[in-house]
């Protein structure tokens, strides 16, 4: 899909091993966006870890190698009260950055809440008030679904209007306090 000359490709990534998001968009400085792909990976929750990743990333391939994102955007993983869950979606989560970086591309991880708060203006927005605002921002005829297919949308727009992207366009050009919080944070953990 031809792209314009002043927009960012961005690939979202909302992972998990059961059903892992995927959603590419192209993002125009002026913030409109236009969808270029979505769709979700899908691994059996009846085969081993190691292949269930295995598939994981060979889904991740095919999309970068089709669409040539210019950046990748995952979400962050938190933690949760379901441990096996949330060690699925952290092992997910490092298949994606890992490819990033073997394609060469940036990558960054962003909170549900500041992917919500980007998407609705409201960082406790339920998942159809997320799907809701996808579907407008992108001029969709439907709800983008699953939920997790609407999430990595959500992710990649996000991205893409924050004002430390390091290759998408500017809106903005301050972090959000919750977004300084994460910056310093990491900043400490490489000390």
């Amino acid at each position: 899909m031809a792209r314009a000359q002043a927009s960012v490709r961005v690939l979202g990534v909302d992972p998990g091993l059961t059903r892992c998001g995927v959603g590419v968009v192209d993002v125009a400085r002026d913030r409109s966006a236009t969808l270029v792909h979505v769709g979700v990976v899908r691994s059996d929750p009846e085969l081993p870890i190691e292949r269930r990743l295995a598939i994981i990333a060979a889904g991740l391939r095919l999309v970068l190698d089709e669409h040539s994102p210019d950046v990748v955007a995952v979400e962050r993983v938190f933690a949760q009260n379901n441990r096996s869950t949330v060690m699925g979606t952290a092992q997910a989560s490092g298949v994606a950055l890992l490819l990033a970086a073997e394609h060469g591309l940036s990558a960054q991880t962003h909170t549900p809440s500041e992917v919500k708060a980007a998407i609705t203006g409201y960082g406790s927005a339920d998942k159809r008030q997320v799907q809701t605002m996808v579907a407008r921002i992108l001029r969709l005829d439907e709800l983008p679904k699953p939920a997790d297919a609407a999430d990595a949308l959500a992710l990649a727009l996000c991205h893409a209007w924050r004002a430390d992207a390091p290759t998408g366009p500017s809106s903005a050009g301050v972090l959000t306090p919750a977004q300084r919080a994460w910056k310093d944070a990491e900043r400490l953990s490489r000390r």
